[in-house]
């Protein structure tokens, strides 16, 4: 099978012939369709986060047709559409047993980003658990958006908590910055949307955001309230993490109002406890997402509630185009599509 193999961090991947792996008892040959690309791809490139031993096939939005079962797999049969769960958990943990899967104790890897290999290549052997059922309806390309972007954005708005009639401001349009604020005006929530690049303005207007404001704007806290009578927003959902945005984030917000941190970067960001304490603000961090979110996002998707955030489909062997392009900066979300 034809595969992009990480051989070396900061280099190009290469593209190869690898051996098809088989399934053994209890997993599933999965035929790829295509493969999300996103900032974690970048982060593994660069050495930041996760370091899974090289050589390593990254890509960990999945989504495809089952090609063949190992023994013990009654659930799913050649020719089923799925979407692949990334966290490869141990389903019996104290997190596991409360829902919270991406933060199980004993996590056997993550597809495509530690020590289980991913979808940039033709073929994936993984555990059958890691498995839903891509409905009818919803594209390959949607369906593996929906493995990371998706869950990570539904999980992060379940997280914020926000009700109909509440402001937001969602910090970086990118894949799940964009769900995030479909999500959200589905709602009834008003979303102020900020990103750096200020050509997104139409796009995020597309998601339903009521406001977009340009990341150079000075004092974006004090433009967020002014838009908001001087209240301040109900809730910030930053799907950067850098310090800058983390403090435009806390500052934009209201007495009471709730900080959700998604994206991450090696900045830190020093809080005042006084006026978190006496304006009784929160901050709370969002992983991911949980198994159930994966199924719950491909649902919307396939009732029609979600739009599709593709903005640009490559082939398997421009691999190395696609991740020079993300870098670049790019609007939607950029997907392997495989033939």
């Amino acid at each position: 099978m034809k595969a992009a193999v990480l051989r070396a961090l900061g280099q190009p991947l290469s593209i190869e012939d690898a051996p098809r792996p088989s399934p053994c008892a209890g997993e599933v040959l999965i035929k790829a369709r295509a493969c999300g690309i996103d900032g974690t791809d970048l982060k593994l490139l660069d050495g930041f986060g996760y370091a899974p031993d090289l050589p390593f096939i990254m890509g960990h939005e999945i989504a495809g047709e089952v090609a063949q079962v190992g023994a013990d797999v009654s659930d799913f049969a050649p020719g089923d559409r799925v979407a692949v769960y990334n966290f490869v958990t141990c389903c019996a943990c104290f997190y596991c047993r409360r829902f919270r899967d991406q933060l199980c104790l004993n996590m056997r890897g993550i597809v495509g980003v530690l020590d289980v290999p991913g979808g940039y290549a033709e073929y994936v052997c993984l555990p059958a658990q890691q498995l839903i059922r891509l409905p009818e309806g919803v594209s390959w390309v949607d369906g593996a958006t929906c493995c990371d972007a998706g869950l990570t954005a539904l999980h992060a708005v379940d997280r914020a908590d926000a009700r109909i009639g509440d402001s937001a401001l969602v910090i970086g349009i990118g894949g799940v910055g964009s769900i995030v604020t479909q999500m959200l005006s589905m709602a009834g929530v008003e979303v102020i949307a900020v990103d750096i690049d200020p050509e997104k303005a139409d796009w995020a207007r597309q998601q339903g955001a009521s406001h977009f404001l340009k990341a150079a704007d000075d004092d974006l806290a004090a433009r967020v309230h002014e838009l908001t009578g001087g209240m301040g927003v109900d809730r910030a959902i930053d799907v950067v993490g850098l310090e800058k945005t983390m403090r435009v984030g806390f500052n934009a917000l209201r007495q009471a109002g709730r900080l959700v941190i998604v994206g991450y970067t090696p900045e830190h960001f020093p809080l005042a406890g006084k006026e978190l304490a006496q304006n009784e603000k929160e901050v709370i961090g969002t992983r991911a997402g949980r198994r159930d979110d994966l199924r719950r996002c491909l649902e919307l998707y396939a009732a029609g509630k979600l739009r599709s955030i593709v903005g640009r489909e490559y082939a398997l062997d421009r691999v190395n185009e696609a991740l020079a392009d993300l870098r670049a900066g790019v609007t939607g979300r950029i997907v392997l599509k495989y033939d």
